[in-house]
């Protein structure tokens, strides 16, 4: 299906009139018409990534409050980033937030660059980010496309190869639909359809203000689209989790993790390796970080991650403080655990721990 010209400007010119009574309301955001902030575009663009808008809200609104321009976060201590971003996920992306307001607060002079291409120069910005941010704080023509988009113009267009193939041919369609008039309200009111009205499932077709033109409505195919191809099932890894308590006091030791790989940066309890489920115990227990004598506590902690699901067993043991005073990390009581940043998966072996283990 091909649009014409005065196609594309009628289909552009009816979903901006959508959106100006239908915009949804968002902190980030500005009203249809008005100069959004830069630094509140990407931060929210950042947060939003692999994030639903309802989580994202209230961390929006605190990370504002705590740190109001970019280079009050850029001046910010990275654990403190971590902590406050605690909750979100995919933690790598807090460090490049913060690598980020560095270098726009210190060879930018604070000011975003207002291209698509010097976007893509800073950290943590990609291609997706850098066109949304382009498009929407700076009203450039560029044409962003994240899944809600994907699903408008995959049934405007009844597309019916199955993602992640046809993204490209997505982009091409969209980026021709995208009008040189308001593309940053454009592009946000093709994301507020695809959250409010064409839906996953369920689509309201009737409200929809590209009906008369949906190919994907018009064969009664549009709620299967887009179509997706099966994904391999997650492998299960195992691992182990080391819980050592200091016998003088009570505390127990936690540590930094590397800055490179999954949760880098974080702080964690005391674990082994994450293996395939078939790994020799022995080979796990080897990574234990004190040779002592070990408790296996009843059950496991079971945690899923984007590529794969986890189980952890976690073992415990108490150290005398000559012995224990040797390790390498931090020793915090168990309310001062909260002021470290731990990703899920390690409170998730805390609250495990402290159900099962000794008292």
């Amino acid at each position: 299906m091909h649009f014409t010209h005065q196609d594309t400007q009628r289909l552009a010119a009816s979903m901006l009139e959508w959106y100006d009574r239908h915009h949804r309301t968002l902190p980030w955001r500005s009203e249809p018409g008005d100069t959004p902030d830069p630094y509140h575009v990407w931060l929210s663009e950042i947060m939003l990534q692999q994030t639903t808008v309802q989580t994202v809200g209230p961390y929006f609104a605190a990370f504002l409050k705590r740190w109001p321009t970019v280079t009050d976060l850029a001046n910010a201590e990275l654990d403190d980033v971590l902590h406050a971003w605690q909750g979100l996920g995919y933690y790598a992306r807090a460090r490049n937030l913060h690598k980020c307001a560095k270098v726009v607060a210190s060879e930018y002079d604070g000011v975003f660059p207002d291209t698509e291409e010097g976007l893509l120069k800073l950290p943590g910005i990609g291609p997706y980010t850098a066109c949304a941010v382009a498009a929407i704080a700076f009203n450039r023509h560029a044409s962003p496309v994240d899944g809600n988009i994907e699903r408008v113009i995959s049934r405007l267009f009844a597309l019916e190869t199955p993602l992640p193939d046809v993204k490209p041919e997505i982009k091409e369609k969209s980026a021709a639909l995208t009008p040189s008039d308001r593309p940053g309200d454009y592009a946000q009111a093709l994301m507020d359809l695809g959250a409010t009205v064409c839906t996953p499932r369920n689509p309201a077709c009737g409200i929809c203000p590209w009906q008369a033109d949906c190919e994907g409505r018009k064969s009664g195919i549009a709620p299967d689209l887009p179509k997706k191809r099966k994904k391999d099932p997650k492998p299960t890894r195992v691992g182990y989790a080391f819980w050592i308590r200091r016998e003088d006091d009570g505390r127990i030791l936690v540590r930094r993790r590397p800055e490179k790989g999954l949760l880098g940066g974080l702080y964690e309890v005391p674990g082994s390796d994450w293996r395939a489920i078939e790994a020799p115990d022995d080979v796990m227990l080897s990574e234990a970080p004190v040779s002592a004598n070990w408790s296996e506590l009843d059950g496991t902690v079971g945690h899923t991650f984007t590529h794969f699901h986890l189980n952890v067993s976690v073992l415990a043991t108490t150290l005398p403080a000559d012995h224990a005073d040797k390790l390498e990390g931090s020793w915090t009581t168990i309310d001062g655990l909260s002021d470290f940043a731990l990703p899920t998966i390690m409170k998730k072996i805390v609250r495990h721990a402290l159900k099962y283990g000794p008292a």
